[in-house]
């Protein structure tokens, strides 16, 4: 057989999955790798294999303890059938385009039956999705409802048994599954008088082809697009009952699980819909703790808070409309990126720049921006020298859908801060290059700025932000405060400064924080300041009473009507950073990652008592650098 020599040294690692590789690929190329995939509920043994002319695959073996007997007997001929069919299914989903492991061979080898599938090159969507701006969660989520609505158009076998007969002797063996097991949780007899209650809503449901596991954990992100895997549970069933396992998706993203339904009914969510789902997934929870005894304490914990978050979402029982559901957003979307809008609008000329590789908008302010690169030959109108430009668009007087003033309003306001950038001019603000009315609203545009946001609105950049090395962040903590006391040297304070409005990039090149430290020398990466919008010049008084601006990042006074803003307001905001970058954003001695001395500077800095804190950002400054010293 032709695979003998180049499976030699898969052999000599694994003998006997090695020989279940080459017969697998008897009909492929020669395997040259294969790497074990310790993951999974199913007991199947998964491979990453890897054939001569380096096409990845995913080699999936049943063993014959899982199958059955591999001898011409009836459980292994059906075992075989099953697999057959499975595989000609998969085959039929991937003509209509799903994007899937699409199958490649199977059989029967000495370890039990194969399965070889394409290989997905991605990422584990339960990973990356989390830490996707809402509007990218959101576009997932309406993707995975339109995908599974493709699966769902393969039909089941006429001869399928009736849906109301088959699932009710399934949830009758569910709730004795229940009973019978030692392990109980709170709420289960809200979920049994459900059943009990909704067994009439399975009356006359339709049946079709089951993905049989769908959610999130069986997703993954290839190139920035979803791919569904594990087909390995498929069956026949109720379309609708195929969303019992959503609740694995809400637990990850609300957003995502919300998206899925949406995307699913496109948009038009029938109730009778949520009362067959709560139906299915009362059937689900009632056996989850005695399906996980077998897996041990650690999973038994998982399905007992499972079980509390689905009577939380579901009040006991008392509204079939899940609490982490939304209605969504509408979309919009620019060379391939969605962002979130009340309602259309034309950005057409933003493309004017380049083309569009980020979106900001998750903004209260009606601001909406833009990340763009100047690749179109066209240029814009007013920078024309353009071609491999970045730049950061920044409009107003558009509908965005956090927003709820005036699209007119976010206009005057967005013309008012011109003056503010053009006078606070420094090395660690964001450089502004143009300014033009268009769309019937106006825009700023800014010199791109490199590196991370440290705002917990974007998940992703804020992980990597507090997860820099300690001394980015005492950088980061210096240009903070030497920027805020050069604001105020400028006669002006700041308001509405938080962690979104602080970028670093620890590769970039910047001014050095504090001059009179001599630090050129220990100078790491740039801080960049952007929005500073609400910057005011002095004297300010709060006539809001609840200013603008982060709770966590704004002082008593910016609560109190009447109350000055002033620069002891701002040593307030600096030790407000402090703790974010070094207490993890909790005011405790314990979270603290720095010493004693620069914890008492960082609490004397946030004392609700103004004529406690520092009176100057300079004494802020010389007391912290002192303090690091010790």
């Amino acid at each position: 057989m032709r695979f003998e020599r180049e499976t030699t040294v898969i052999a000599n690692r694994d003998k006997e999955w090695g020989c279940a590789a080459a017969a697998a690929m008897e009909n492929l190329e020669p395997v040259t790798s294969m790497e074990n995939i310790p993951r999974g509920w199913s007991g199947d043994k998964k491979y990453k294999i890897t054939a001569a002319d380096g096409t990845k695959y995913l080699l999936r073996i049943t063993p014959k303890e899982t199958s059955g007997s591999l001898d011409d007997d009836s459980l292994g001929r059906r075992e075989y059938t099953k697999q057959q069919h499975m595989f000609q299914i998969q085959q039929s989903v991937a003509v209509l385009g799903v994007p899937m492991c699409r199958p490649v061979a199977c059989g029967r080898c000495g370890q039990g039956f194969y399965d070889i599938q394409t290989w997905v090159e991605g990422r584990d969507a339960e990973e990356v999705i989390p830490l996707l701006s809402d509007a990218e969660q959101y576009a997932c989520g309406l993707e995975a409802g339109r995908i599974l609505k493709v699966i769902h158009s393969v039909p089941a076998p006429e001869e399928q048994p009736d849906w109301e007969t088959r699932f009710n002797a399934k949830m009758d063996r569910k709730i004795q599954m229940y009973h019978q097991c030692s392990l109980k949780f709170d709420g289960a007899d809200d979920l049994i008088a459900y059943i009990e209650a909704n067994r009439s809503l399975l009356k006359g449901r339709p049946q079709c082809f089951q993905h049989g596991d769908y959610h999130i954990g069986n997703m993954m992100i290839e190139k920035d697009k979803l791919v569904i895997i594990d087909f390995d549970r498929y069956d026949f069933g109720d379309p609708w009952e195929e969303f019992n396992r959503i609740v694995w998706c809400a637990q990850c993203s609300p957003l995502f699980a919300s998206g899925m339904v949406n995307g699913y009914f496109d948009g038009d969510v029938p109730m009778e819909f949520w009362k067959l789902l709560a139906l299915y997934i009362s059937s689900n929870m009632l056996s989850s703790v005695a399906w996980a005894v077998s897996f041990g304490e650690e999973e038994i914990q998982t399905m007992r808070k499972q079980a509390q978050d689905v009577l939380n979402w579901y009040d006991h029982m008392k509204n079939p409309v899940p609490s982490w559901y939304s209605r969504g957003y509408y979309l919009q979307y620019m060379d391939g990126l969605p962002y979130k809008m009340k309602a259309p609008f034309d950005f057409g000329f933003v493309q004017e720049y380049g083309k569009v590789f980020k979106v900001y908008d998750d903004q209260d302010s009606g601001n909406i921006c833009f990340g763009v690169c100047g690749e179109r030959k066209s240029g814009p109108v007013l920078l024309p020298e353009n071609k491999g430009e970045r730049y950061f668009v920044k409009f107003a007087g558009a509908p965005t859908e956090r927003y709820e003033g005036e699209p007119g309003e976010a206009v005057e306001r967005l013309k008012d801060t011109l003056p503010i950038y053009r006078d606070l001019r420094h090395p660690s603000l964001i450089e502004l290059v143009d300014v033009r009315e268009a769309a019937g609203g106006f825009a700023m545009v800014f010199k791109w700025a490199e590196g991370d946001c440290m705002g917990r609105m974007y998940p992703a950049q804020h992980q990597r932000f507090m997860n820099m090395p300690l001394e980015d962040r005492l950088q980061v903590f210096r240009d903070v405060a030497v920027f805020l006391e050069y604001v105020n040297s400028r006669g002006y304070v700041a308001i509405d400064f938080y962690d979104g409005s602080v970028l670093y990039d620890p590769d970039g090149q910047g001014e050095p924080a504090a001059p009179d430290r001599n630090a050129e020398s220990t100078r790491r990466g740039r801080t960049t300041i952007c929005d500073i919008d609400f910057f005011s010049k002095k004297p300010y008084f709060n006539t809001m009473g609840r200013m603008w601006g982060s709770s966590s990042f704004m002082s008593p006074e910016e609560f109190t009507l009447g109350a000055e803003i002033d620069e002891i307001t701002n040593v307030y905001t600096a030790g407000a950073f402090a703790f974010a970058l070094f207490g993890g954003y909790r005011r405790e001695a314990g979270t603290w990652t720095l010493g004693q001395a620069s914890f008492e500077v960082a609490r004397r800095a946030v004392s609700e008592d103004r004529g406690s804190r520092q009176q100057s950002l300079r004494q802020l400054l010389q007391e912290w650098e002192a303090a690091l010293e010790l």
